[in-house]
């Protein structure tokens, strides 16, 4: 007798996760508190405020996006800055020139995330630190290259003390909280400049009570992936999937899409190997 199929692993829909999350329980439960199971406890009540304050979370940060989505729909003057910054990004491109990502701070890793998306789609791109930066790492910026500044505020002091040493033929665009030109202290005096609009309607602090990062990284985040795919199209056009696929070719992503398929489809347990790579970030241990 041969060896048994391995069962088929039953896959879960998220919106069946959601939904019993979101389905209040019945207020018809007579049965007495004696008998009632332990979720009904007291005790419980602090995971029902838990609950509460991470689903407040999740809502406000999913509402931000959609403003944001809004925004760059309804809005000719944040359609005519993403177009300015594409078109930025795309010419200095053609010239063998990069896009070059800095930011401090939260905004760090939002701008290390957009290049190594940019990288994956064969833009140019490269991270720049902002304190090393004024310590010999200004060397990087060229001519022909793009610097994007990532910050909410729009005018982050270690940001700001770079601007007097940036060449005033690189084209510089600010992804920022901030919605109005005049406002943004990074792209002030400066004739070759796109502001990238990423605001959100509530400050953190207001919305959850500290004033740690949360949404208004999010939002940033989408703006950068928006930004990276919407250049990756300009640039590569029907193309875009098959240069992602080129350059990675490792993990589950790097597995031949039929390969995957088959196997999933055969119902046999499988494991992939992620290949090791690198941090993004230079200052963690190896």
């Amino acid at each position: 007798m041969g060896s048994p199929r391995p069962t088929k692993r039953r896959r879960v829909s998220i919106s069946d996760d959601v939904n019993r999350l979101a389905t209040p329980p019945s207020n018809n439960d007579s049965t007495p508190p004696s008998a009632q199971p332990k979720d009904h406890h007291p005790n419980h009540q602090g995971e029902d405020t838990l609950l509460t304050r991470a689903t407040h979370i999740l809502a406000t940060e999913a509402l931000a996006l959609t403003n944001l989505t809004t925004l760059y729909a309804t809005s000719p003057q944040a359609h005519q800055s993403l177009a300015s910054a594409v078109r930025a990004i795309t010419t200095a491109h053609s010239a063998h020139g990069k896009l070059l990502a800095c930011g401090v701070g939260k905004s760090a890793y939002i701008a290390q995330k957009l290049v190594a998306t940019c990288k994956s789609l064969s833009i140019r791109a490269s991270y720049m630190h902002a304190c090393e930066a004024l310590h010999g790492d200004l060397g990087d910026i060229q001519d022909r290259d793009v610097l994007l500044f990532v910050s909410f505020s729009g005018r982050t002091a270690e940001l700001l003390a770079l601007l007097p040493h940036v060449p005033d033929s690189v084209t510089v665009i600010a992804l920022t909280g901030v919605t109005r030109v005049s406002d943004c202290a990074l792209l002030r005096g400066r004739q070759s400049s796109v502001l990238l609009p990423a605001p959100i309607s509530e400050r953190e602090e207001e919305s959850f009570g500290v004033a740690a990062p949360t949404t208004s990284t999010t939002v940033a985040l989408a703006v950068a992936d928006m930004l990276a795919l919407t250049v990756a199209g300009k640039l590569h056009g029907s193309r875009t999937r098959e240069v992602f696929k080129r350059n990675h070719p490792g993990g589950a992503i790097g597995m031949k899409h039929r390969e995957l398929e088959s196997l999933k489809a055969s119902g046999e347990d499988f494991t992939v190997v992620e290949l090791p790579s690198p941090s993004l970030s230079g200052s963690d241990d190896c």
